[in-house]
């Protein structure tokens, strides 16, 4: 069974420092705390080669075995927090995308 990848993608925010600020020291433990997590990749979006603004500012995958996995793990408490969470910070908004691994 492949993979899945929830990928969270942060749209630019009003204040790049507080985000920052408040996602290294605050979000992240909430969500490092997801049961059953495989593994974590956080990426920060840099102009193209153009030079053109990045489509998103931040993006988060969390991989899980599979997508039962994955729909137990977000529906934890920890899940939840984290997901909860995402107001208190996230200024520009979030989308998510699930996707296996292929």
């Amino acid at each position: 069974m492949p993979q899945v990848v929830l990928n969270v993608l942060y749209n630019a925010p009003a204040d790049p420092a507080a985000f920052e600020a408040y996602y290294a020291s605050t979000h992240l433990p909430i969500a490092q705390a997801i049961p059953s997590l495989a593994n974590v990749v956080l990426l920060k979006g840099v102009p193209g080669p153009d030079g053109s603004a990045p489509p998103y500012y931040r993006m988060a995958q969390l991989f899980f075995a599979d997508a039962e996995t994955m729909a137990a793990a977000m529906g934890s408490e920890q899940g939840q927090a984290a997901v909860a969470d995402l107001a208190n910070f996230a200024s520009g908004g979030v989308r998510v995308l699930v996707a296996e691994v292929a």
